[in-house]
């Protein structure tokens, strides 16, 4: 800790001024046990405040020595009494007003100083939150990459490209498929972004006669980056097909909105 920074905060006057928080001034506690240059800055504003008390205490000694004279004369009762006059000073009570206001005013800017030290404080915790958060994102998708690229190239995978159809001639798509694990890797990095309320839907299709079967819907693709999408394929497909559905899915395809279609080679 930088304790010249600590002690230039403002947080040891509020601590003695009794301004802080139990736990605030449990962490303080903790500083003063382990600095002691702390201590020192601690004992040296308690004796400024020592000095400020004396500074107006001499007025208020004044008062309590006129009282007990008061009551003296009072019960003495020996017929004439002489009146006392009280007796201020004029620059002790200038001097003890002014100590006062300087003392309001300082409390003001360290008070100030520390809340804005406090915000600084919070800021950086969110900016750091924030860097941890977006560290651990691309660590995430790095290892996910990475992950695919040794399962995409495993030789035992079946290729299975998918063609553009007429609805999209630019489409494209690619179906890796694990036949003995019974997985289907399904990229669809070339398929446009579907429009609201539609989702793709994977078939598996047996071709004579012509049988699809779902494989399941791509209903996050908007949240998936790498456009590359697992699903179960327990089915002996003899082709692959997309298509874009209604949200939810479809139990059978609209063949008017296939975008891409691949047989898979014998």
């Amino acid at each position: 800790m930088d304790i010249n920074a600590y002690i230039a905060s403002g947080i040891l006057e509020l601590y003695v001024y009794g301004s802080l928080s139990e736990k605030e001034s449990t962490e303080v506690y903790k500083i003063l046990q382990e600095y002691p240059k702390a201590i020192k800055e601690v004992e040296r504003i308690e004796n400024a405040l020592q000095q400020l008390s004396a500074a107006v205490a001499p007025n208020n000694s004044t008062e309590l020595l006129y009282h007990k004279i008061e009551e003296q004369i009072k019960s003495s009762n020996t017929g004439d009494v002489i009146p006392i006059t009280r007796k201020r000073s004029s620059l002790t009570t200038y001097i003890g007003w002014a100590a006062s206001v300087a003392l309001l005013i300082g409390l003001f800017i360290q008070f100030n100083k520390n809340q804005k030290l406090k915000q600084q404080l919070v800021t950086n915790q969110i900016e750091q939150t924030l860097l941890e958060g977006k560290i651990n994102v691309a660590e995430e998708d790095l290892s996910k990459t990475k992950s695919l690229l040794n399962v995409l190239r495993n030789k035992d995978l079946i290729q299975v490209p998918l063609k553009a159809q007429k609805v999209d001639p630019t489409a494209f798509a690619s179906v890796y498929w694990d036949k003995n694990k019974q997985m289907a890797y399904i990229d669809v990095a070339g398929l446009p972004t579907p429009p609201l309320g539609k989702v793709y839907q994977v078939w598996s299709l047996k071709l004579d006669p012509l049988t699809p079967t779902s494989m399941g819907i791509l209903d996050k693709f908007n949240d998936d980056d790498t456009k590359i999408f697992i699903l179960t394929n327990p089915n002996e497909s003899e082709a692959f097909g997309i298509t874009l559905e209604p949200e939810g899915g479809s139990e059978s395809p609209n063949l008017e909105q296939l975008y891409t279609l691949g047989v898979v080679e014998s």
